[in-house]
């Protein structure tokens, strides 16, 4: 299965695009090799207590999936780590 991901889950894999061995099952399934091969990029997807986190976006073959989705070996899959940060005061700390 190939992977791409963005954002900061490439310097979790050190390239944009990875290969894993996946023999077909759910999205989770697959989430689940993909982390097996790269343990670094869990903390990205997934809260403490096991859960995606709300900002993270998943899609196989383009199309956006949910976790219990089916995802045959040979899909792309596609990894957008949560978006974290922000706040509702100016950046710069000036008000």
């Amino acid at each position: 299965m190939q992977i791409t991901v963005y954002g900061p889950l490439r310097s979790a894999t050190g390239e944009k695009t990875v290969s894993v061995a996946f023999d077909g099952g759910t999205v989770e399934d697959a989430l689940g090799v993909f982390i097996e091969n790269y343990p670094r990029t869990k903390s990205q997807l997934y809260t403490n207590d096991g859960q995606l986190r709300i900002s993270a976006r998943i899609s196989v073959d383009g199309e956006r999936v949910n976790l219990d989705d089916e995802c045959p070996a040979d899909a792309e899959l596609t990894v957008f780590p949560a978006v974290q940060g922000g706040t509702d005061k100016n950046s710069s700390g000036l008000e």
